[in-house]
């Protein structure tokens, strides 16, 4: 007690239930205060990111105008935040519920590589909303193959699309032949 008063500083007990009880001469306040910034700056850096709201005002939405919210939403997933579609019925669009689930679907299909469904459609009153937050694969799975690999080595040039079907080879019918009188 004497050495921690005659250096200014506290005499924190370390552990109490050891023989004989271990303590420490301290600066209690500053020990305390280093301590509370580490828990904010783990409590900070341990924070998932935000949820960002996506709006789309109506079913009648275009193919262009869903690709750029579709690209917004890829952004917001590359930086670790979670994305919310939400989709607004108006007037007589509620009888369409169909015509939402279809953009939801091809929503999901766009962002299949870089998110996974948190909460799959939802409705509520006039709003169906999707929630997607980003999926962490490991580079094993979404790295493209390495060039020299494969039947593109050589030389040979991948489809464009699907490979149409083959005819089916006309076979010539066999003349029948004559019936044996007798």
């Amino acid at each position: 007690m004497r050495l921690a008063r005659e250096a200014g500083m506290d005499l924190v007990e370390v552990a109490p239930t050891a023989r004989p009880p271990v303590c420490r001469i301290m600066d209690y306040g500053k020990w305390r205060y280093q301590q509370q910034k580490k828990e904010d700056k783990s409590r900070a850096s341990s924070r998932a990111g935000q949820l960002k709201e996506l709006k789309l005002r109506t079913v009648k939405i275009g193919d262009h105008d869903l690709m750029i919210k579709i690209n917004h939403a890829r952004e917001f997933l590359k930086e670790n935040n979670k994305v919310q579609f939400t989709l607004q019925f108006r007037g007589r669009e509620v009888a369409h519920m169909d015509l939402g689930r279809e953009i939801f679907k091809k929503i999901k299909n766009e962002l299949l590589m870089v998110s996974k469904v948190e909460r799959d459609t939802k409705l509520e009153g006039r709003r169906m909303t999707l929630v997607l937050q980003p999926e962490h694969k490991s580079a094993a799975k979404v790295a493209p193959p390495k060039p020299g690999a494969g039947p593109t080595a050589a030389g040979a040039v991948p489809a464009p699309g699907p490979v149409p079907a083959r005819p089916m080879a006309v076979q010539a019918a066999a003349p029948a032949a004559p019936a044996a009188a007798g």
